[in-house]
């Protein structure tokens, strides 16, 4: 039956609060499909003028043959399981809830820090043996006066930076894209070169997208360069570490640990070596899904495809904005 109405389809479902949203919308229908199967998107969405989406690939067969669509709005802030060139060319907007998940992430990523830093698993599994034997044998470390390498500087990295200095860490940032002085009125300091720095540096957080520039951006040669007592946590995208290289220099303590919640291959398959180790804190991809941030992500998901229907552009949460300035 002919309608007036926009049809939004909900790939992966959506928070009751996004759905009550959409209910709301008088001039929307909507469809939920519980499946990343690209044939069964690609049906679903063939008369579709939005999508949103939490993980499945949208490719460029959905979005050719999606030949209403309008938006595509994602349900997080990566979007490297979504073909931007096609939306690109076919002129659509990529949406992301940009502002759903930065405090989430940055306290994630300070909980590996602590945890890292104190040794958890080390000291929770002998307590539950009743062994108190090895208590005095020091494995923990402070966080206060420790040197803190930041990687990428924009929503997450920043605030990161910002809890990192109320723990007294002294805190300096690399990130080309960003002005010092920006940097430097949070009370960190900006550097030109990492690598130069990782010599002197106890801890490393990544917080940039993955792209042709920071694939393997750590590997053998920054593992060698880095202290035996330091750490290195990505809440960001899996390859940006290369995980044969971190292997190894976990291993042979080349390094003395790792926070990983992203992994190259997703999930990370049983035969990853780097599941195998005690000096490795592993989430699955989790570090920006609480309860507070998927009923924000779920809600500003649904805003920005509202915002694209009534012409509401916000340049802030589109990822491909050329195709909408001028």
């Amino acid at each position: 039956m002919e309608t007036n109405k926009r049809k939004v389809l909900v790939v992966q479902g959506l928070h009751d609060e996004g759905i009550k949203m959409l209910e709301n919308r008088q001039d929307v229908d909507f469809q939920v499909l519980m499946s990343d199967d690209e044939n069964e998107i690609c049906e679903a969405a063939k008369d579709a003028h939005a999508i949103t989406v939490r993980t499945a690939n949208i490719t460029k067969k959905i979005i050719e043959e999606a030949e209403k669509l309008l938006v595509v709005s994602r349900h997080g802030v990566g979007y490297d399981s979504i073909d931007v060139d096609t939306l690109t060319l076919k002129k659509v907007p990529l949406t992301i809830a940009a502002n759903s998940n930065m405090v989430t992430v940055s306290e994630h990523t300070m909980m590996m820090m602590l945890g890292l830093s104190k040794n958890v698993f080390y000291y929770d599994e002998f307590t539950r043996k009743a062994d108190w034997s090895t208590r005095w044998n020091n494995k923990s470390w402070d966080l206060a006066g420790k040197k803190l390498l930041v990687i990428g500087f924009g929503r997450i990295g920043s605030r990161v930076t910002k809890r990192a200095i109320a723990f007294d860490m002294d805190v300096i940032v690399y990130d080309p894209y960003v002005s010092g002085d920006l940097i430097n009125n949070v009370g960190a300091k900006k550097v030109d070169n990492y690598f130069d720095m990782l010599s002197e540096t106890d801890v490393v957080t990544i917080h940039c997208p993955r792209n042709k520039q920071t694939e393997n951006m750590f590997s053998s040669r920054e593992f060698e360069e880095m202290k035996k007592t330091s750490y290195i946590i990505n809440c960001a995208r899996g390859g940006i570490i290369n995980e044969i290289d971190l292997y190894d220099a976990l291993k042979n303590n080349k390094i003395s640990g790792a926070g990983l919640d992203v992994f190259d291959i997703e999930p990370a398959p049983l035969n990853n070596k780097l599941l195998e180790l005690k000096n490795v804190i592993l989430s699955p991809h989790i570090a920006g899904v609480t309860v507070e941030a998927t009923i924000r992500m779920s809600a500003e998901s649904v805003q920005n495809v509202f915002d694209i229907f009534d012409n509401k552009i916000n340049q802030n949460v589109i990822v491909n904005q050329e195709i909408t300035k001028g």
